[in-house]
């Protein structure tokens, strides 16, 4: 069951939002669209619908960053269920790829994040195995990773008292993709002492530990796989004390009985493929193609898996040449039917990229089938097309401050407006463009004489660059940021824009920065008539959202002609404008300027913590600030502490190791 736990209660138009929502999904609409101005709680609006609807959910996100946030929100509004995150679980991914022109082969080549790996795995297990299940996933999700019916075929029960040998349980782990290491216990792995046997799931925190005695098993128990503490209490698997239920190592799993009619399949193929090519006169293609396949074969017929294996898993999963793959989506329809709910954050971005997917996947593979590096099948290891997305999920609702015309126009559309701060959206100037810079000079110091904050986004890098030194020569405090600035120096110009050290911040998409500058009280858009994705009517109402933090924001658009995206843009602003005072004035509330700490510069506090000969000790983790840190920085100084938490366990010094892995967890 959810449990919403929040000290907010739901103000402005959320109760409106969220009745409206419910109302939608108890008529069983298929599409539904939040339309929230940035500000308006949104995520909390969907945290409600979630706990007054008590379905699972899925929540889909359009990169790692975002996604990453939504999860962090939802466990903590939601923190007795089981919550989940799927994204791709790659660091680093270069994907198998062969270059023609240079006859150049790409091997795949990947780095796994462990913790990432872990999450998925927990994921499609808590679909199979709970009802209060929240998943907020990327557009991977979409993406081939076999069948929930096969996965969930694979798994080890026991009981107390139930009748079975140390080795068949060893011998079940291993077929479950689970490594013996004696010597290394890490997720994924078991290791048997004695008469018992620890294990590590590949989707937990935490170990087991079987005894067993007469050829029974007399006692299971969780433990901490670090120090080897007992640990009491349920687990996300295991209820009770008395039964253990693991589940794969691998989403992807393969039956040995079904390998052999599975195997002759591959083969009459893989004839038919390399006899095409040879008559094509492709006889290199054709030899290369017989040699990986038949190695694939035997490293499947051996350990049950290979590297790739993906790219046979239409045979495994018994699907038709052109089926669609299997994917998380899957899972949900598996264990939930049809009660279930979708959102789709950022819509506006999210939808395009799901229907983009699937053209560039196919590119790559028709070159790598073409050159006998991968069989046919390779095409039918894809992510979804949209017309097979589309169909599967029954309730869906579309979240975004600018949704597109293909949501809005299938949708029942539920408007949320009301800010809880009661700031309007920021009034909207159209100024001529052949005068831009001397009016942006005269704009800005006005704001400068107000202590007050400028974004300016402009078209190129180069322009930004250009502007930013014609201002500092005016005597103008300015900055500018765009893509190729590093993660930590961007955060530090954020921070220092804040800080009253610069006035002027002047890029060309700020939005991808995720800006959130209470001190901002004046926006403006260079060159808003040039027609294109950075002036289309989403980016502009994005943008000006930028100065709605601040009672006195204001936005000036400066074009010589007012295009079909600036009439748009400006008209919705208006509206939205009109509601939100009538709003104000109906409840007597008073705008106020949202209020926000600033955190002390990441380079100056915290220099010593980024030094890797500097020694982890007591002083090392209390002087450590972890809210402050990018997030390429936690990545930095994770991998540093997660060695120094190996090297005191080996010293037996688990006081401190378990010091360090809560810093870690923190970090993570």
């Amino acid at each position: 069951m959810f449990n919403l736990k929040s000290s907010f209660q739901p103000t402005g138009d959320q109760p409106q939002a969220i009745d409206a929502l419910i109302d939608g999904v108890e008529q069983k609409l298929k599409n539904q669209v939040l339309l929230g101005v940035t500000g308006s709680g949104k995520t909390f609006t969907m945290a409600n619908v979630i706990e007054k609807t008590q379905l699972p959910t899925l929540i889909i996100s359009h990169n790692k960053t975002l996604a990453g946030q939504l999860y962090q929100e939802f466990r903590d509004f939601f923190p007795q269920n089981a919550v989940s995150y799927f994204v791709s679980y790659y660091d680093f991914y270069q994907p198998e790829a062969y270059i023609p022109t240079t006859d150049t082969y790409i091997e795949k080549e990947a780095e796994i994040n462990q913790l990432i790996d872990k999450l998925r795995l927990q994921a499609t297990t808590n679909i199979l195995t709970r009802k209060d299940v929240i998943v907020v996933a990327s557009v991977s999700c979409i993406y081939n990773i076999g069948s929930p019916v096969e996965y969930g075929k694979f798994i080890l029960e026991l009981d107390i008292g139930q009748s079975t040998e140390i080795n068949n349980v060893a011998r079940r782990l291993v077929e479950l993709q689970y490594e013996r290491s004696e010597f290394e216990f890490r997720r994924g792995t078991f290791r048997v002492r004695g008469n018992r046997i620890d294990i590590y799931p590949a989707y937990e925190d935490i170990g087991y530990r079987i005894e067993f005695e007469n050829s029974k098993v007399s006692k299971i128990e969780k433990f901490e796989p670090l120090s080897g503490k007992v640990i009491l209490g349920p687990s996300s698997v295991n209820p009770s004390n008395n039964k253990l239920v693991i589940y794969p190592a691998k989403h992807y799993m393969t039956d040995p009985m079904v390998f052999k009619t599975v195997e002759s399949q591959i083969r009459h193929d893989l004839k038919t493929e390399s006899d095409d090519l040879k008559k094509r006169g492709k006889n290199a293609e054709a030899e290369r193609l017989v040699r990986r396949v038949n190695y694939d074969l035997e490293m499947i017929k051996e350990v049950g898996y290979v590297n790739g294996i993906e790219n046979y898993s239409r045979y495994f999963d018994k699907r038709k040449i052109g089926d669609p793959p299997y994917t998380l989506l899957d899972y949900f329809k598996e264990s939930y039917g049809d009660d279930w709910l979708l959102f789709i954050d950022e819509s506006h971005m999210t939808v395009p990229q799901i229907r983009g997917m699937y053209n560039g996947d196919y590119s790559r593979k028709k070159t790598l089938i073409d050159f006998g590096f991968r069989l046919k099948a390779a095409f039918d290891n894809r992510p979804l097309k949209f017309d097979e997305f589309y169909p599967v999920p029954k309730k869906i609702i579309y979240v975004s401050a600018t949704p597109d015309e293909w949501e809005v126009k299938r949708s029942k559309v539920t408007e949320q407006l009301i800010r809880p701060t009661g700031i309007i959206d920021p009034e909207v100037l159209i100024r001529p463009a052949k005068s831009e810079v001397a009016d942006l000079i005269s704009e800005v110091e006005k704001r400068v004489a107000k202590n007050e904050k400028i974004l300016v986004t402009t078209l190129t890098k180069k322009t930004a660059e250009d502007l930013t030194t014609y201002l500092k020569e005016k005597n103008i405090r300015a900055s500018y940021l765009h893509s190729d600035i590093q993660t930590l120096e961007r955060s530090d110009i954020l921070d220092n824009l804040r800080k009253n050290n610069f006035d002027v911040l002047i890029g060309v998409n700020l939005l991808r920065e995720g800006l959130d500058l209470p001190e901002v009280s004046l926006v403006a858009i260079l060159d808003a008539d040039q027609e294109g994705f950075l002036r289309s009517r989403t980016s502009l109402i994005q943008t000006m959202g930028r100065a709605a933090r601040n009672i006195t924001g204001q936005v000036i658009l400066y074009a010589d002609n007012k295009t079909k995206s600036i009439s748009m843009a400006t008209f919705e602003i208006e509206r939205r404008r009109k509601l939100q005072d009538e709003y104000n004035k109906k409840h007597h509330i008073t705008p106020r300027t949202v209020v926000k700490p600033i955190r002390e510069k990441i380079a100056d506090q915290q220099e010593d913590i980024f030094d890797t000969n500097k020694s982890v000790d007591n002083n090392y983790l209390d002087f450590m600030n972890v809210e402050s840190l990018t997030p390429y920085d936690r990545k930095k100084i994770t991998k540093k502490l997660e060695s120094e938490m190996k090297k005191q366990a080996e010293n037996l010094n688990f006081e401190m190791a378990i010091k360090i892995r809560e810093k870690i967890k923190e970090l993570k």
